[in-house]
């Protein structure tokens, strides 16, 4: 149980979802919030690949020339500028701070943070976490056998194409509360999971033990609603329509995490967006996986999970249970990728099917004594003209030819000496004997070879992790954190069903043919190649009739030519009225190297939200979203 001492509850901001988020947000949270902890992630499993790869890059250089000048360092490179304008009311308000910044070198990071507070004449504390960087340990387990079979596709890490560079950890949340419990004001991470530094403020501010699973649980399920800041405030949210006014400056999230772990979410005053059960409960379904969020502290059932209006811009959270961590947490190996280019075509007008398998032709007749040299060639047909257009852009479709290659000599215009064999000169050769309506982007530069990295998601023991925190004020002291003693192994595939005694369709009376979107909202999004997807409505009579239709094979259907072939999970949240899938290696891959437009998977809701089918009548009659 968590400490007999309560203490009112813990007040964490989230700043920032990643190192494109606005600016603002640190100073305007310790301003003007009444906020304990800010917490912010500015990396990425795109950004990590990145950051890692580089970074090794360069310690492979300053070993073969040690007098070489190093670099800067491979943290995000914006960060500083976010938090230097708000360091004077962190201490001046007392305010924590805990992110997710540091990529592969938080130490560096830390740093640079200490200069800047002592160039500003304050007095903060600064500690940083390591031992996300597991490339030593993930060699050696390899060495002796270990299989890193790869979460997405099931395949082993000996079947892929490419050689390991780096591999990079998801670290738990102790090292951040120990830091805070040892006078840390500032704690910068570099690759511990999203919801690490609301679990470390939580766990620091009520005293929570390892045991402390409900709680942990709660905490877990807190960092995942508010580490993408303004998506649980209405970003990228289905029912956007009713939340324009003030939608220039959408208010970041706080929530109020109680020594049980339930948590009341409210938003930045004075601000756009809301928090709403619609729109936590759309975050919610972002990037999960199933009945389980797994974490490297503690293992979160989600199924019971309840959200309740208190008042506007006022929800709270109850109902997640914890149970122990896996013995394993989630590893992200990097490998220098091949290369990639892609063209673009515009057509217009009438025929445009004809046009693209024209062009296609074409362009594969003039590659037909390299077409072997590509690893991956896309033709990639986006969008339908309107009919009777009333100008020229709607009645414009979008061809895209992409390809992938471990030859870069294959990308590009080509060199004199060998003009025509390249992929850019096989596109453009044939653009006088192109079909009429057909046009080139005047912008070449996608068309050059770009240097990709290739991510492997799979399992690595926590037993071999150097967890550790730093306090710099303290000549880099170092706490040891250990490996979690109680762990529970969890089947590979989570609980996947269909609903328990559906309801007959019939039964809702009348339909009329809609798009699935008119009443039900939804979102999606990635986690490497595997997509998600959570579907939900705002009736308890509407859910009856969601959960009914939803089958898998019905979501196959609506998936239509998108559906690749992949396993599907099924899973409900019954409380929330949430029908939840889980499509495993939709992604091609992941952000990283994907052919797709949507390598995050994030429009694969509103594509589906989109598809018709017959919504009864009773439904429609209450309002569209």
């Amino acid at each position: 149980m968590p400490s007999s001492t309560v203490k009112r509850p813990v007040r964490i901001a989230g700043a920032s979802g990643g190192f494109t988020d606005r600016q603002r947000a640190i100073k305007d949270l310790a301003s003007n919030c009444d906020v304990d902890v800010i917490i912010g992630d500015w990396m990425s499993e795109c950004t990590m690949t990145i950051h890692g790869a580089q970074k090794m890059a360069e310690t492979e250089k300053m070993a073969k020339n040690p007098q070489a000048a190093a670099g800067p360092g491979f943290f995000d490179p914006c960060f500083v500028s976010s938090l230097t304008p708000a360091l004077p009311v962190l201490q001046q308000n007392g305010v924590k701070l805990a992110v997710n910044a540091g990529a592969s070198d938080p130490d560096l990071l830390a740093k640079e943070v200490v200069k800047t507070v002592k160039e500003l004449g304050l007095n903060l504390k600064v500690a940083w976490i390591e031992g996300d960087e597991v490339t030593p340990q993930f060699k050696e387990l390899r060495k002796n056998g270990e299989k890193f079979t790869n979460l997405d596709t099931g395949k082993d890490l000996d079947e892929w194409d490419y050689d390991p560079v780096c591999a990079q950890c998801y670290l738990g949340a102790w090292g951040i509360a120990e830091a805070l419990k040892a006078g840390a004001d500032i704690v910068i991470c570099g690759r511990v999971a999203d919801a690490s530094p609301a679990i470390g403020a939580a766990a620091w501010w009520h005293e929570w033990t390892p045991s402390d699973l409900d709680a942990l649980a709660g905490s877990l399920i807190v960092g995942h609603l508010i580490e993408c800041s303004s998506y649980v405030c209405g970003g990228y949210y289905s029912g956007f329509k009713n939340l324009f006014d003030g939608c220039e400056n959408l208010g970041f999230p706080i929530a109020a995490v109680e020594s049980t772990g339930d948590a009341v979410f409210t938003k930045e005053a004075n601000t756009g967006g809301e928090m709403s059960v619609g729109t936590i409960t759309s975050q919610l379904v972002y990037e999960i996986q199933g009945p389980l969020y797994y974490n490297s502290d503690v293992t979160a059932h989600i199924e019971g999970i309840k959200f309740e209006q208190l008042g506007k811009d006022e929800v709270r959270m109850t109902g997640v249970k914890g149970s122990p961590p896996p013995p394993t947490t989630k590893v992200g190996i990097t490998a220098q990728g091949c290369y990639q280019a892609e063209f673009h075509y515009l057509f217009c007008g009438l025929d445009y099917k004809e046009k693209a398998a024209w062009t296609e032709k074409q362009i594969r007749y003039s590659m037909r004594d390299h077409i072997h040299k590509f690893s991956k060639l896309s033709f990639q047909l986006i969008g339908t003209p309107k009919e009777d257009p009333e100008d020229q852009n709607s009645a414009t479709v979008h061809f895209r030819v992409f390809v992938q290659s471990k030859d870069p000599s294959t990308m590009g215009m080509g060199s004199m000496a060998s003009v025509g064999a390249s992929f850019t000169r096989w596109c453009l050769e044939n653009f006088l004997q192109s079909c009429p309506g057909a046009t080139v982007t005047p912008d070449m530069r996608q068309a050059s070879a770009k240097s990709i990295y290739e991510y492997w998601p799979a399992l690595l023991p926590q037993s071999v992790i150097q967890h550790r925190a730093i306090l710099e004020w303290e000549n880099n002291r170092a706490i040891d954190i250990p490996a979690p003693k109680i762990t529970q192994t969890y089947p590979r595939k989570q609980n996947s069903y269909e609903t328990s005694s559906p309801v007959d369709l019939s039964s809702f009376g009348p339909t009329t043919r809609a798009p699935l979107g008119s009443i039900v909202l939804g979102r999606s999004g990635d986690k490497a190649s595997d997509a998600n997807i959570g579907l939900f409505v705002r009736h308890d009579d509407e859910y009856e009739w969601l959960r009914s239709l939803l089958t898998v094979d019905k979501f196959i259907q609506l998936l239509a030519k998108e559906y690749l072939g992949g396993r599907i999970d099924r899973f409900e949240m019954r409380n929330i009225k949430v029908v939840h899938f889980l499509i495993k290696d939709h992604l091609d891959g992941g952000f990283n190297s994907s052919s797709t437009l949507d390598g995050l998977g994030k429009n694969l809701c509103e594509y589906i939200r989109s598809k018709w089918v017959d919504i009864p009548n009773q439904f429609l009659e209450r309002g569209r979203i």
